[in-house]
């Protein structure tokens, strides 16, 4: 018999599913916050969506096994954002960690509430933003934040995205040694692609000054809320627990937790066997919305103390549907394993 040495249990790794929604804090990046918890979890596959820099906090919802499969459905959904924006300098980096340069083109003591909310509700509904330089996307395959620390500003063509909501929550005068300031602080709901740094300088713009992200946190991903995420804190003293393994898993959300907005279908035994073998579909759905959804299996029946029972269903995966008034196709889009 060959028994394992402690060194050696503690390498192995854990086959587990599920989402993590993670609270971060500033000072580190999402992959770093990633490795961080895959290794409490000693998790064997990881990935993260929607990433926040290190000055950024909040929501980072991290996925487990089959949920890497869906990350990239958070992509598109909507992002929400609280955040401080101070007025009279700019920064090359859109935030505090960049080079401060002060500018004074107007009085900021004259910058009232109701000014910022009118500027505010001009940026809300469909706009264009032009991407920062120090951003990740590229240009022949080198990130923009690459060519801005070489000194390079390259153009970058305006893209479309949509502000679905921005609110004032407060505007701030002070006065330190003589010298007046004032910062805004904003919460902002929009679609995957914004550039909430440059929305701000484009505020600040807009008010006839300059602007900086001074604080940025996340407060959602579509349905997704930080009030039910975790910090590393808490989960640091869930994994010193006497069963670390159980509390720690036990405020995993299920994988399918990533897809609330899709449509639900339901299969029999027979369906969600062929399903699981890549099988079309024709279903009796007249009034089914078509596009992609999350297809649920039937449960087998158990046996718990001579007592017969059906569980709850189990997700498969997802499938898009296709109606034409009198019924429906349902083809297999992305699966993940399941016991049926």
């Amino acid at each position: 018999m060959v028994v394992a040495t402690v060194a050696e249990t503690k390498k192995q790794k854990r086959a587990l599913s599920g989402v993590l929604l993670f609270d971060k804090s500033t000072g580190f990046s999402s992959n770093q916050a990633l490795q961080i918890v895959k290794r409490l979890y000693r998790a064997e596959k990881t990935g993260h969506t929607g990433t926040l820099d290190p000055l950024a906090s909040g929501l980072l919802p991290l996925m487990f096994g089959e949920a890497t499969k869906f990350a990239a459905d958070l992509i598109d959904a909507s992002k929400t954002y609280r955040t401080t924006v101070r007025l009279g300098f700019s920064s090359n980096t859109g935030d505090a960690e960049g080079e401060l340069t002060k500018v004074s083109t107007r009085a900021l003591e004259s910058i009232s509430e109701n000014e910022v909310k009118q500027v505010c509700a001009k940026f809300v509904g469909e706009i264009q933003q032009v991407p920062p330089m120090f951003s990740a996307l590229k240009k022949d395959g080198k990130p923009l934040y690459e060519y801005a620390r070489e000194g390079i500003e390259l153009d970058r063509p305006a893209r479309t995205l949509l502000i679905h909501q921005l609110d004032v929550i407060k505007v701030e005068h002070n006065t330190h040694n003589g010298e007046s300031s004032c910062t805004i602080e904003l919460e902002v709901n929009c679609s995957k692609g914004t550039y909430v740094r440059t929305l701000g300088e484009d505020i600040a713009k807009a008010l006839g000054t300059a602007g900086y992200l001074t604080e940025l946190r996340r407060t959602a991903i579509g349905d997704l809320k930080v009030e039910r995420a975790y910090t590393l804190d808490a989960l640091k003293v869930l994994g010193e627990s006497e069963t670390p393994f159980d509390a720690l898993d036990a405020v995993l959300f299920p994988v399918d937790a990533l897809l609330g907005s899709l449509g639900k279908v339901e299969l029999n035994n027979e369906f969600a066997r062929r399903f699981s073998h890549g099988q079309r579909l024709p279903l009796s759905l007249v009034d089914a919305k078509p596009g992609r959804v999350r297809v649920y299996g039937e449960a087998p029946a158990q046996d718990v103390n001579n007592m017969a029972f059906k569980g709850e269903p189990q997700f498969m995966g997802t499938g898009i549907l296709e109606t034409d008034g009198k019924g429906a196709l349902l083809r297999p889009d992305r699966l993940i394993q399941v016991n049926l």
